[in-house]
């Protein structure tokens, strides 16, 4: 897993599905080589169908396979997971109750040099309007093969955000995971840093060091399901440590932030502040370079969660 990408991960693990379960297959839009899915094909040519450069149709093809009793794992850009098929998700798939896995890869910055118009910043925005899905964002490769596996048993559709490059693995081999149930990588009593994928979990964990040095103790909870959120979780943290930041690559209207907040506001008032994007568009740029623009990183999360502490 050290030096694997996540969309090797995610095919690898399709695969060892598939063996056992003939009900696995893989849709595509023209986009197998950049999901990673080219050996699924090659192990499975009968189950792995490419619709073309088609995405609403991908998604209109995998609630016919769904109705027919199959489990679709359908992969585009996230940009085209979510704006360009948003109605057809909604309608033929949601709406309609049936069971299909819909995967967004390179979310937000992930993006990079394909610019703002493939750099979705408001996915999971979208996708929370949709009754009952399920939403969620692995953060390394181990949590990624266990998510992947969680969605297959589970009934019902989710939207996935995968990050397709390589990950630095944050959890052990035998770590295990369950949709809906955040984990906490480090326990703290001062703030928690709630985060979310293989961007911000990473920069919350180095935040959280950070803050040690000026004596401030940070809990860290990676929040891999956005819906259903971990509320028990978010509950007891902030009960625990009486401050909240949220870190996401993503809107923080409508994504991880608001989520927490509206749970928040609703049931236990807690001081809190939201790391991710405010209000703007993507652009072209290395990931390093609009980590920093965007104030995606350690720091920006540290500097939150000393305000917010210095207000308590």
């Amino acid at each position: 897993m050290q030096n694997k990408e996540m969309r090797s991960v995610y095919c690898d693990t399709l695969i060892e599905l598939a063996k056992d379960d003939n009900r696995i297959m893989v849709v595509e839009a023209d986009l197998m080589r950049a999901s990673g899915t080219m050996a699924f094909k090659d192990v499975y040519p009968q189950r792995a169908v490419d619709v073309g450069v088609a995405e609403a149709n991908m998604v209109g093809v995998s609630a016919g396979l769904s109705a027919a009793g199959k489990i679709p794992f359908a992969a585009t850009f996230g940009c085209f997971a979510s704006r360009r098929v948003f109605d057809q998700f909604f309608i033929s798939v949601n709406y309609a109750k049936l069971n299909v896995k819909l995967v967004g890869t390179d979310p937000g910055i992930s993006a990079a040099f394909n610019g703002g118009t493939h750099m979705p910043f408001e996915d999971i925005g979208l996708m929370r309007m949709i009754p009952g899905l399920t939403i969620l964002e692995p953060s390394d490769p181990i949590s990624l093969k266990a998510l992947v596996k969680e969605c297959a048993a589970s009934e019902g559709s989710s939207y996935m955000r995968l990050h397709r490059k390589a990950v630095e693995p944050l959890y052990s081999e035998d770590e295990t995971f369950t949709l809906g149930k955040g984990k906490v990588l480090k326990d703290g009593t001062d703030v928690t840093l709630i985060a979310l994928g293989a961007i911000m979990v990473p920069q919350a964990l180095k935040a959280a060091k950070l803050l040690e040095r000026e004596g401030i103790t940070a809990a860290v909870i990676d929040m891999h399901t956005v819906k259903p959120l971990d509320e028990e979780l978010v509950l007891s943290y902030a009960r625990k440590t009486g401050a909240i930041v949220t870190a996401e690559n993503h809107q923080v209207s409508g994504g991880l932030g608001s989520e927490v907040a509206n749970l928040l506001s609703t049931t236990l008032p807690t001081p809190m502040a939201m790391v991710g994007i405010h209000d703007a568009f993507g652009q072209v740029g290395t990931q390093d370079w609009l980590a920093q623009h965007y104030r995606l990183t350690a720091e920006e999360i540290a500097t939150q969660a000393k305000r917010l502490c210095a207000q308590k």
